[in-house]
């Protein structure tokens, strides 16, 4: 085999007149009589390869029979490009390679699809997913992906921190999703779970002196999938001891200025604004808000009270809530139909109408504007400080619809109006999020979060009377609308998590069966400790401009979990479940 002593991206202008060894695959070619091009790409680049006549016809013939993803060894001697014929686009495009021997060492079939042509369907591309990787723009991908874990290795590192790994095999536990169980052959029906993260493990780190501890995790969750979730993912973990919510906050801040900078060129801002969870949901709908762009959610209620309009009446009868936004310019923009769209694109998230009103220089048009007195017009102009051409849009339901209809209307009119820049970056901690919430379907309160994060210390004593107002000393990274981070302050007291525990409905016995190491590790001096988990895919996928997190996975799996290239989940034969003593149902 001749050994490659160069990538196809190394070679330079200073290499010309030296004897070179390309290993690769065929990119393509071009005969054009006399001489043959054949172009080499690996994952460092692509150079071009000319075979001249002088090689003689045989060695031509041979480079005339290779086709699209051929595995080659070329030999020549690197020269420069005749003048005219450079490629300012490519790194080698200055230079070739003159070909004086040729090796196949590979010859393939034509493949499914064009490695460097139009994107094929994801199906295709997930079956024949060792072809797929092998474009330049997935290889870039996890150039980056590599790069990111370098960061994180290397920030963590200089903070402190030790990277200390956590069992995959450990014990099922309620709350959360669903987990993925591995029988037990020696312990018969007996199960390990995955770990859906190292949540316990690393709070018992905490316990054992280990004051901060990071790990590039494996984390497991047996629930449904979207484009930003995977049946099994990577997260970077990190926990400390002695600390407050906003010690984490902040010690997190110089690795996300790090990606920033590595993978953005601009480092935000630090330290990042801070918003609480109630405010946020006011004024953006939601927990994760893309703070790119503004479009701000206004409550309308008080104005409401002085139209006659039988919707508003009726939505302030019922105690519901009456929201709007203000998009500009697009008054302009939409036309009736794309009104209507609006309307019915509204629907899908359980609203019963939409109202919208054009703003014009004197007045409010719409089908219910004559509701609106110029006075009232006036009002709603000033609340939204709405100019000419603009387009306000009113819900009137309950907190829960007007929050996703125009959630997610803001991030539509944002995107179909280009109020911001697609390759900016907004960064932000979101904080004080519910502890609690009531599960009417079980009966019980579920956690927020987890069920070990720490009350507020002013909000304890509504854990005895009021546990829905509990807030949590819990905190999310949002960039760009994605939850990129969350972490809390964890209960190291046993008292408060026992309480916390009987709350979603354990009884102490049950508590003790579940978690009793926890509670043990807790009554054997646990220090105050908090941390928090990045989602490494999802970073990745942010900076990498991708909206499919299929996309940052080497190996990942369908929207139904199965893995098309393998046939994962398969099959297992009798004998290997008769050693886990399980029998499947009929």
């Amino acid at each position: 085999m001749l050994k490659r002593t160069h990538t196809c991206g190394d070679l330079t202008l200073d290499h010309v007149g030296q004897t070179v060894t390309l290993n690769g695959w065929v990119d393509s070619w071009r005969d054009f009589g006399g001489l043959v091009f054949i172009d080499v790409r690996d994952r460092y680049g692509l150079t071009q390869c000319v075979f001249e006549p002088e090689v003689g016809a045989e060695l031509q013939a041979a480079a005339r029979e290779l086709r699209s993803e051929y595995v080659v060894a070329i030999r020549g001697v690197v020269a420069p490009r005749l003048p005219g014929k450079e490629n300012p686009n490519l790194k080698t495009g200055s230079l070739e390679v003159r070909a004086k021997e040729l090796e196949v060492l590979n010859a393939t079939p034509t493949p499914p699809f064009e490695i460097k042509g139009a994107e094929a369907n994801e199906e295709l591309r997930l079956k024949y997913r060792y072809l797929d990787l092998r474009r330049p723009a997935m290889q870039q991908v996890f150039i980056i992906r590599h790069k990111m874990a370098q960061v994180m290795r290397n920030t963590m590192t200089a903070g402190g921190f030790l990277e200390i790994e956590t069992p995959i095999l450990g014990r099922s536990t309620p709350e959360g999703a669903r987990d993925f169980l591995v029988p037990s052959r020696v312990h018969a029906g007996h199960f390990y779970a995955l770990p859906q993260s190292p949540q316990l493990y690393k709070q018992v780190l905490m316990v054992a002196g280990f004051d901060r501890y990071f790990q590039i995790a494996r984390c497991f969750r047996d629930e449904d999938l979207r484009a930003n979730r995977q049946p099994e993912f990577t997260q970077l973990d990190i926990e400390m001891s002695f600390v407050e919510d906003e010690d984490v906050m902040t010690a997190m801040e110089p690795m996300v200025a790090s990606m920033a900078q590595e993978f953005t060129g601009e480092a935000p801002t630090l330290p990042l604004p801070r918003f609480e969870y109630h405010d946020v949901m006011e004024r953006y709908g939601n927990d994760r808000p893309d703070l790119r762009y503004g479009l701000e959610l206004k409550d309308l209620a008080d104005l409401a009270t002085e139209t006659e309009f039988k919707v508003f009446q009726l939505a302030i009868e019922n105690g519901q809530r009456i929201r709007g936004i203000c998009a500009p310019g697009a008054g302009l923009k939409y036309s009736r139909k794309d009104l209507d769209g609006l309307t019915e694109y509204s629907a899908t998230f359980g609203t019963k109408g939409l109202v919208w009103l054009k703003v014009e220089e004197a007045t409010l048009t719409g089908p219910t504007a004559k509701f609106f007195t110029p006075e009232l017009q006036a009002k709603l102009r000033e609340r939204f400080d709405a100019k000419p051409g603009d387009l306000i849009l009113i819900v009137a339901d309950s907190q829960a619809v007007t929050s996703q209809a125009l959630t997610n209307l803001r991030t539509r009119l944002a995107g179909e109006l280009k109020l911001y820049d697609p390759k900016s970056f907004h960064y932000s901690w979101v904080t004080r999020f519910p502890l609690l919430h009531w599960d009417a379907e079980e009966g019980r309160y579920a956690a927020e979060h987890h069920p070990f994060t720490m009350p507020l210390a002013e909000d304890l004593p509504l854990l005895e009377t009021d546990p829905a107002r509990v807030r949590a000393q819990a905190y999310d990274l949002v960039i760009n609308g994605e939850e990129a981070a969350g972490g809390t302050i964890r209960c190291h007291d046993p008292k408060i998590q026992s309480k916390i525990f009987s709350l979603l409905g354990l009884t102490p016995e049950q508590a003790e069966e579940k978690f009793g190491f926890l509670l043990g590790a807790l009554r054997n001096g646990a220090p105050p400790h908090g941390g928090i988990a990045f989602g490494f895919d999802r970073l990745v996928m942010l900076y990498a401009g991708l909206t499919n997190i299929r996309d940052c996975i080497a190996f990942p799996k369908t929207a139904r979990g199965t893995d098309l290239m393998t046939g994962a989940p398969g099959g297992v034969d009798t004998r290997q479940l008769r050693e886990l003593n399980i029998r499947l149902a009929d």
